[in-house]
């Protein structure tokens, strides 16, 4: 803090754009939000003195901060910093340092965004929109991006026709439905066990009670799903996290159950354009669309920083969810429309499941399930997952335990994701996790 002897003329070099009074101000401004000056400022005529500039300057850049709520000034007594909270005065906290390898499920290659077709879909929007996309955005999402959406799904994913809502992500549109859920009077929800914890703290956010049912090798046990639950959350194409797919006569069974119920399925399709052994199933909604509700996003292909998702909801539903930006819609949909992302897709995949490859090499000798398809595999222990996931963390390398996807304790095993792991970091990954696997 400054005291009666500072040299204001040091502490408060005028430079920069501007007049001087503005300068003025913004070395105040700096020097009270960086803790720097606190208790009373000079009086203006002493600080005009040791700056060398008019009273006028200093008069004028102490009113301005008085109205920003920096000083507070009162006649007849002197000029004060005042306290703004914590906001002013305390330093950034400090971001923990990322690890040297991060194998946590998740996430996309962030390195391979498309930035220049993106950029150029952006400016391609902003130069030709009407101007008329400027205003309010539509609360369902952009008519563009639902009709591009629309036909993308029906060919790429069998979807059937239906309301198509555009959201900020699979969190924002299941959040919205469960909901809308809460609203009809539906306040219990089937989860899959293990599953997405966003996605049943999003639910539970909502106000409704979840209830989860057990997963196996044909994916979610639909004679599980207790009396009286009218809606479930199940992602049957690639099952987060065991890898599974949903079988045959399970979808059959679940279509069942919402048909004799009256209840609603919300499907979660969040990474099946990567599959590596054959064409990924088709969706239930396309089979059922007035009892299932189709969830996507491009956070598992493109970047979760964009909030771009949709939601294809049965015909006789009503959902408010929260739309991104327009111009990220329009640039989303120009991206489709010139084909640019069946592209950018068609090379992920080459690039996913040369990764996965080399990264099953690198792990040697050991169980492994889940790799067909997906951003992420599992691989099973006979040791304690939570030991070498410290263990694991210690070398540098970040793991999940499959334990943080369950509601209880089970079978030891880790959940690895390759989707953001650099090709060239892939052998070294696997040799420090093999090494700290060892030591348990």
């Amino acid at each position: 803090m400054v005291g009666s002897q500072t040299d204001w003329g040091v502490l408060l070099e005028l430079t920069g754009p501007g007049p001087k009074h503005e300068q003025l101000a913004r070395v105040l401004r700096k020097a009270i939000r960086d803790g720097v000056l606190a208790g009373t400022v000079p009086p203006s005529r002493r600080l005009a003195a040791e700056l060398g500039c008019s009273r006028w300057v200093v008069t004028q850049a102490y009113a301005q901060l008085v109205a920003e709520g920096y000083l507070a000034g009162q006649t007849g007594s002197a000029t004060r910093v005042r306290q703004v909270g914590d906001a002013v005065a305390a330093k950034e906290p400090a971001r923990a340092a990322p690890p040297r390898y991060d194998l946590a499920p998740g996430l996309p290659d962030l390195r391979n965004f498309p930035r220049r077709p993106w950029a150029e879909a952006v400016r391609e929007v902003l130069a030709n929109a009407p101007h008329t996309d400027f205003g309010l955005p539509e609360p369902d999402g952009h008519p563009r991006l639902r009709r591009v959406l629309a036909d993308y799904l029906r060919r790429v994913r069998g979807a059937a026709p239906g309301t198509v809502l555009v959201c900020g992500g699979v969190t924002d549109g299941v959040r919205s439905v469960c909901r809308a859920l809460v609203e009809r009077g539906s306040t219990r929800l089937a989860v899959e066990d293990p599953g997405w914890t966003r996605l049943r703290r999003a639910a539970e956010g909502a106000g409704m009670t979840v209830e989860p049912v057990p997963v196996d090798d044909e994916g979610l046990d639909v004679a599980g799903i207790p009396a009286g639950v009218r809606a479930v959350l199940v992602t049957p194409a690639h099952q987060f996290p065991t890898g599974c797919v949903l079988s045959p006569r399970r979808r059959t069974e679940l279509l069942t159950w919402a048909r004799d119920v009256g209840g609603l399925i919300l499907e979660d399709d969040y990474d099946a354009e990567f599959r590596y052994d054959r064409r990924p199933v088709g969706t239930l909604q396309g089979t059922d669309p007035g009892r299932v509700a189709l969830f996507g996003s491009v956070s598992k292909t493109l970047s979760p920083a964009l909030g771009l998702g949709w939601a294809v909801l049965p015909p006789q539903w009503t959902v408010r969810a929260h739309p991104p930006s327009v111009v990220d819609q329009l640039a989303l949909a120009g991206f489709v429309e010139s084909g640019g992302y069946d592209r950018y897709l068609r090379a992920a995949r080459l690039r996913y499941r040369a990764r996965r490859d080399k990264l099953v090499e690198a792990l040697g000798p050991a169980r492994l399930s889940g790799v067909a398809a997906g951003l992420h595999l599992v691989l099973h222990l006979d040791r304690d997952a939570a030991a070498v996931v410290r263990a694991a963390k210690a070398a540098g390398v970040k793991v999940a335990d499959l334990d943080g996807y369950r509601t209880a304790p089970g079978e030891p095993a880790l959940v690895l994701g390759y989707g953001n792991l650099a090709d060239t970091g892939v052998e070294a990954a696997a040799r420090l996790l093999r090494r700290a696997m060892t030591t348990v």
